[in-house]
């Protein structure tokens, strides 16, 4: 006679509990089964806003489709946590050129924020990033401009003015201003993006090398102690594809416009974020071209802080050879 059936997972206990959706697997609690269909909705997420990334919109659907089923499972169909999938799914859309299915995605993201009096401003401000893209799509700018400008609003007051939150929408709302030849905003917008970026890179880079100096002083210190230093945040997958498309974008501006100390900056910005995303020989690259723009500007204030990120760069490339 077979035996009482384990858990799938820890494979000692007595699993009593049926996964309610598949009906296969059994479970020694309920929480195992809400904890994987919680990572399956992660992965599929994280595998759908890389497809988009790498402009594979039709590839992002599946993915995303996935994660709004799972994610309706475990939060219900009137979550606030289906809002980000939902502009996933409508991006996906956008991006194979179905704006209709895309309005519809939106439709349902915006119901759902309605719905919650409570909803985070940082979810609201994803909202409205979303619609004014694909007012964008659709060619209506004024409108575009309104959603924009409403996410900025909103990611101000989630995450602070100086937070790279904020930048997003200012870059598409720049991106309109040139369209319309309205230049001088646009050049005031892509200025304040630049310096956002710009600075939270930089901080980025001293929290980085404060980590390492207290490693070393840890390891001279007890060279054979355990490390309990905590594993360094640094900066997410997001955020790192979000600062190179858009600093590569802003590059592109700047030379054509030829303004060399925007155009210096921009290079700065995009040289420590190869560095801290470990690309030594495009930081160098890239940290050389800002470097000799600097040196010919009639205020050379950038000078030291690029040459100190060159310094960096050719010690991490002494230590690696």
């Amino acid at each position: 006679m077979a035996g009482r059936p384990r858990c799938e997972l820890c494979g000692s206990r007595p699993a009593p509990r049926l996964c309610p959706r598949c009906r296969l697997v059994r479970y020694c609690s309920a929480l195992p089964c809400v904890s994987l269909q919680k990572s399956i909705v992660e992965v599929a997420v994280s595998a759908a806003q890389r497809f988009l990334w790498e402009g594979k919109a039709l590839e992002a659907l599946p993915a995303a489709l996935q994660a709004l089923r799972f994610s309706a499972r475990v939060f219900g169909w009137s979550s606030v946590q289906l809002v980000p999938v939902y502009l996933l799914l409508a991006e996906a859309s956008t991006g194979t050129g179905n704006l209709r299915q895309a309005s519809k995605y939106l439709s349902e993201a915006e119901w759902i924020v309605l719905q919650s009096p409570d909803c985070p401003a940082a979810v609201q401000s994803r909202l409205h990033r979303g619609l004014g893209l694909f007012c964008i799509a659709q060619g209506n700018l004024d409108q575009a401009l309104y959603h924009l400008a409403t996410d900025v609003y909103l990611a101000t007051s989630a995450f602070g003015v100086d937070s790279i939150e904020v930048s997003g929408g200012y870059f598409h709302m720049a991106n309109i201003f040139l369209r319309q030849n309205k230049v001088d905003v646009a050049n005031s917008l892509y200025t304040e993006v630049t310096r956002l970026w710009h600075s939270w890179l930089l901080s980025s880079l001293q929290e980085h090398q404060g980590r390492l100096r207290r490693l070393r002083a840890r390891a001279e210190a007890a060279p054979w102690a355990d490390d309990e230093e905590v594993a360094e945040e640094g900066m997410t997958e997001a955020q790192g594809e979000e600062a190179r498309r858009v600093l590569q974008a802003l590059l592109g501006v700047r030379k054509k416009q030829q303004l060399p100390q925007e155009t210096a900056r921009v290079l700065h910005a995009l040289a420590m974020l190869h560095y801290l995303d470990l690309d030594l020989e495009k930081a160098r690259e890239v940290g050389m071209k800002a470097f000799d723009l600097a040196k010919e500007l009639p205020q050379q204030d950038s000078l030291e802080t690029i040459g100190h990120l060159l310094e960096l760069i050719n010690a991490n490339f002494s230590h690696t050879k």
